[in-house]
């Protein structure tokens, strides 16, 4: 078989933008020699690769099945390719981190400031989004490392994963709830004649939210549906309804009144994860360390927000 890399970096191409023309002037060579090299590799492979009807392009039965493979090749390929530029001593190289919004404005900050300092040449990228996002992208090689919150069914087989954290929610409102108990302690039960404002499919807030309210026998009414976390406490802050959000944001919610859920209360896990089949490059392996360090010294300094309490990695 003569498959080369470039041929499947312009199939991907291809593949992703639907549009031979446009898909060459992103890997940079003229459109008819990318046709020349998806053809060639279709004569390799022994079938087509694309439909071609009246200008659409789609993929065949056969370029979908190849597309998740090439994607994979090319994401291990760069993965070596930096891991072995960091080991020859060129000092340079690149991390890409994924984090809930959550914890991009409570326990990313300082723990990426401290990678800066320690590793000024290695090129930083961070990824805020929900929790189920970020597991994609890191099951499709697109992320190193993220902090996600495990699911109660269990991590993702694809993925390596240790639980760092443990966190409780709480209720974000604007008013005193009206059955907050003498201990200021509210029932999860007592919510079923609050509106909620909840957050967007692909938030695990979203899933664990909805189903803490089923288990306790009401089905949520909700206010307004669909918010990023931004959003959702500003529709809190407008009286438009409560939410539950992570203890972990607690210090950062300014205007509003957070309340307890009363014992079980709602549970959440925050875990660092990485591809099971991928070793992590240097850089990877330096951020992973110093985000496991800085959590366990806030842990020691007690700095951690009431309702967050640190976890041994596994």
């Amino acid at each position: 078989m003569k498959m080369q890399l470039h041929q499947l970096r312009y199939f991907v191409a291809v593949a992703e933008l639907r549009h031979f023309t446009h898909a060459a002037d992103v890997v940079g060579i003229t459109q008819p020699s990318l046709s020349k090299q998806i053809h060639a590799l279709e004569t390799d492979l022994g079938t087509p690769l694309f439909e071609r009807v009246r200008g659409n392009i789609t993929l065949t039965a056969a370029g979908e099945a190849l597309l998740p493979l090439a994607k994979r090749i090319l994401v291990d390929v760069d993965t070596a390719r930096r891991e072995v530029q960091e080991l020859v001593g060129l000092r340079r190289g690149r991390v890409r981190l994924g984090a809930t919004p959550s914890l991009c404005t409570s326990l990313v900050p300082e723990a990426l400031r401290q990678f800066r300092d320690a590793h000024p040449n290695i090129d930083l990228r961070v990824e805020e989004s929900g929790s189920q996002d970020l597991v994609r992208a890191l099951v499709r090689g697109s992320l190193d490392l993220a902090l996600v919150i495990l699911p109660t069914h269990g991590p993702d087989p694809a993925l390596r994963t240790e639980a760092i954290l443990r966190e409780s929610l709480v209720v974000a409102s604007v008013d005193r709830l009206p059955a907050t108990s003498a201990t200021g302690t509210v029932r999860l039960t007592d919510l079923r004649e609050q509106p909620l404002v909840m957050f967007r499919a692909g938030y695990d807030l979203r899933d664990v939210t909805i189903q803490a309210c089923r288990r306790v026998g009401f089905e949520p009414t909700l206010a307004v549906d669909g918010g990023e976390m931004d959003a959702v406490l500003s529709f809190v802050a407008a009286g438009l309804g409560v939410a539950l959000v992570p203890g972990i944001v607690t210090s950062q919610l300014t205007g509003l009144r957070v309340t307890q859920i009363a014992p079980p209360g709602v549970e959440r896990t925050i875990a660092l994860a990485r591809r099971r089949e991928a070793e992590p490059t240097n850089a990877a392996r330096a951020l992973r360390r110093i985000l496991l360090d800085y959590v366990r010294t806030s842990a020691e300094q007690g700095s951690l927000p009431p309702g967050v309490e640190a976890l041994s990695p596994s």
